[in-house]
């Protein structure tokens, strides 16, 4: 059926993303759940009328009906960017409807659907579960990675540090005059895309340790991860992705013209010392044109080393004279820029804001200095409490932010460091805030934030 496949195949991704997201607020019973089903069933029982069967298969970041693609429609990309998500925490690969389903069927798949995700073994628990069910079949996810936890964080360290040896690499070349060519950066901008498509939240994690010397080279990556992470988020394909990472890994190249003595000033800046820092973004732009192979990925990086300051509404710097639209990489680069220097110790701006009050003061700022849809775009993928916050839950245990999720903005998976006794904690356990207990009431919760600083919470200790 293969026009109703084409047609039909977005909406019934969907939709099924729509039923598992009210059953998530909702009891099954609740009237939301019961039409978010209907209006579900409406659109398979009739494929599974003509097929004999609908298969939906997850195979990397696609869903596939009935061996066909699904197109990602960019006023659906919220639901299924939740989806293959909620999937791959359940090592689901594929959901097949082998008969006409019933609504109580799928208000008891909801149910156990929602309830794999606390268990240690979730694919195992939805099998066995879904024996009572005869329409519904479920089958583990292929390749899923059996690597251990250190192995990942091994690969993402690698990866990130590759990236700053890059970075400071480039900039004493171009200060003591040689050449470099921008294409050779390529193969570090994939390297960083592949791991953010595999471990998002544990390369995001790696922008949230401030205890790095040499300031502008990790913020030069910083931004590249948080504007590729960004891009994702939006529906970027993998080369955009390269490309976005690319140009932002640039941004700050005209700080290089800038002298040691001033950029590593502990004290403020004089009136001069600003003028001065002020005109990196025209030498940024300056050096990138003189690269070996100039193409359009070079011009698009000498725009947005350019841009990245210029602000939303023109209020920032440099100043022009004939204001042209920014260009869509700036308007991101600008927004990954902002938040990694309000959370970075920098040397003239010792004190940084913890991640929570950054988003309140660019949230102040959205719509003068920065894009308001692509804020809401970034605040989405960061979560109300960013990976690596400092945050005192209910049980009076303390815990780092450790994967944000955009379904619950206030409920992330929280690494517990100390206990309720106030113990230390060596090796961190990591919870989720959406599990509840028999009675329906939430295990734990957020009461506030805290400052890792006054603490001594080293945020390195834990993420690395």
């Amino acid at each position: 059926m293969e026009k109703s496949e084409s047609v039909q195949g977005k909406d019934i991704i969907n939709q099924l993303a729509v039923v598992l997201r009210t059953g998530h607020f909702h009891t099954p019973d609740n009237v939301a759940v019961l039409s978010a089903i209907k209006r579900f069933l409406e659109l398979i029982n009739p494929v599974i009328l003509q097929d004999g069967m609908l298969r939906i298969d997850l195979i990397g970041e696609f869903f596939y009906i009935n061996e066909n693609r699904v197109r990602y429609p960019l006023e659906f990309l919220l639901n299924f960017d939740y989806l293959i998500r909620e999937f791959k925490r359940r090592e689901l690969g594929s959901l097949t409807f082998v008969s006409q389903v019933r609504q109580e069927d799928m208000r008891e798949f909801l149910r156990i659907f929602i309830n794999a995700a606390f268990s240690t073994t979730p694919f195992e628990a939805m099998e066995a579960a879904l024996e009572e069910i005869d329409s519904i079949r479920v089958e583990r996810l292929k390749h899923i990675k059996e690597e251990r936890d250190v192995d990942k964080r091994r690969l993402v360290k690698k990866t990130y540090f590759n990236a700053v040896s890059f970075t400071r690499g480039i900039m004493q070349k171009l200060r003591a005059g040689e050449k470099v060519s921008i294409k050779k950066a390529k193969r570090v901008i994939e390297s960083m895309v592949d791991t953010l498509l595999s471990e998002e939240s544990l390369l995001i994690g790696m922008t949230a340790i401030k205890d790095y010397d040499e300031y502008t080279y990790h913020h030069s990556v910083n931004v590249s991860i948080l504007s590729i992470a960004i891009g994702q988020k939006i529906g970027l394909h993998r080369r955009a992705l390269t490309e976005l990472g690319l140009v932002a890994l640039f941004h700050d190249l005209g700080k290089m013209e800038i002298p040691v003595e001033v950029l590593n000033k502990p004290t403020a800046f004089t009136e001069d010392e600003w003028k001065l820092i002020r005109r990196h973004p025209y030498w940024g732009a300056r050096a990138i044109l003189k690269l070996k192979g100039l193409d359009k990925t070079s011009i698009l990086s000498a725009i947005v080393a350019f841009e990245h300051h210029v602000h939303y509404d023109y209020t920032g710097y440099p100043k022009v004279r004939r204001p042209l639209p920014l260009d869509f990489y700036s308007k991101i680069v600008a927004i990954a820029d902002q938040y990694d220097a309000m959370t970075s110790s920098r040397v003239y701006s010792r004190v940084p804001l913890p991640p929570d009050r950054a988003l309140s003061v660019m949230m102040e700022r959205a719509g003068t200095q920065i894009d308001p849809i692509l804020f809401k775009f970034f605040v989405n993928m960061v979560g109300v409490y960013p990976v690596g916050s400092l945050v005192l839950l209910d049980t009076r245990e303390l815990g780092l932010v450790y994967e944000c999720n955009p379904l619950f903005a206030d409920r992330p998976r929280v690494m517990i460091i100390v206990d309720a006794s106030g113990k230390r904690l060596e090796k961190g356990n990591v919870v989720d805030l959406t599990e509840k207990d028999s009675s329906g009431r939430y295990l734990r919760s957020i009461v506030k934030t805290l400052d890792p600083n006054k603490y001594k919470i080293s945020l390195a200790e834990y993420l690395l």
